[in-house]
């Protein structure tokens, strides 16, 4: 019995993903008879059909779909054992692979990336920017060495992953210069609902936390009159520095516009039972990771650096108690 190899588990892996084994052949650049020579020693091999041939077209079988979901795992613990090999050499080489919400990949993380290849030049980074729901899901699913993200992290994936805090930001309420807003430089709680608001998807780990903060001031969502929704806080920046409404954004997001002119943060003051204090929306950065999923010796590197960078800063007052 000669047995599968990892170059049989590739193919297979292609044919089952086209359903097309021309396809197959021309992602992994091979020939089609190679390809089917491969399906057909491993349905030979094992006595099983792999695939369904009804006329021009192929269907997974059972067997087939089995094979996938183990094929899959044997060639990512693969990957991640060559990573490891390739790290044995003092970090000269290797990849870390991120992932992260717009937010903070944008205006955040590329200081820490930048620190990190000045210390590791040899490596290589991928980092994959998304909303936070998509970032989390990712890093459950073994897409990223490291997921960071300013959203909550649900409670169906709080089993999966491991959640820590390694930095912060705030939320401002912002307008432009058309707005009566501008002028005034603040407004009561009782106000926020006066006006129009622009607003992130729900997926956004923005508008999760400007949510949330609504709530705990007993303002609820449906009482906004929300005119516009957008996925990026880019977009966001631009329609309200263009006149429309009021936004909750990243203070980094708007750190430029702010000192040019174009936009002015709003305080909030909290005039609940004659309080009269100003209304603040801190939120942290989350770095996750999977619980069991085994950890490179790049990421346990990175993430302690980020570790280290939030104890020298000034997020000592954050904790994991936040979620």
């Amino acid at each position: 019995m000669a047995g599968m190899t990892l170059e049989q588990l590739k193919i297979f892996l292609a044919v089952a993903q086209h359903l097309h084994f021309t396809r197959a052949a021309e992602e992994l650049y091979i020939t089609q008879p190679a390809v089917s020579a491969a399906i057909h020693n491993l349905e030979q091999e094992y006595g099983v059909k792999l695939f369904h041939r009804i006329g021009r077209h192929i269907e997974i079988a059972e067997a087939g779909k089995l094979l996938q979901v183990e094929a899959q795992k044997i060639l990512d613990q693969v990957s991640l054992t060559e990573r490891g090999l390739r790290e044995l050499n003092n970090l000269q080489r290797g990849e870390l692979k991120l992932g992260s919400s717009l937010t903070i990949g944008n205006y955040w993380l590329p200081s820490k990336i930048s620190d990190f290849k000045s210390q590791y030049p040899g490596i290589q980074i991928d980092c994959t920017l998304a909303n936070a729901e998509t970032i989390c899901v990712g890093t459950a699913m073994g897409q990223f060495d490291l997921g960071l993200v300013e959203g909550d992290v649900k409670p169906a994936l709080q089993n999966t992953l491991e959640y820590e805090i390694v930095g912060s930001d705030r939320l401002q309420i912002v307008v432009g210069q058309k707005h009566p807003w501008f002028e005034w430089g603040e407004v009561d709680l009782s106000q926020l609902t006066q006006t129009p608001w622009v607003m992130r998807v729900r997926e956004s780990g923005t508008q999760q936390r400007f949510e949330e903060a609504l709530q705990n001031w007993g303002i609820n969502l449906s009482e906004l009159n929300v005119i516009l929704v957008f996925t990026s806080g880019e977009m966001a920046k631009a329609a309200v520095e263009n006149g429309v409404g009021a936004t909750g954004i990243s203070e980094l997001m708007v750190k430029k516009e702010i000192q040019l002119g174009t936009l002015r943060a709003i305080r909030v003051i909290d005039n609940r039972e004659g309080k009269g204090a100003i209304a603040e929306i801190v939120r942290p950065f989350f770095k996750l990771k999977h619980r069991q999923r085994f950890q490179t010796a790049l990421s346990k590197v990175f993430e302690q650096m980020l570790i280290s960078s939030m104890l020298d800063g000034s997020y000592q007052h954050l904790s994991k108690s936040v979620i």
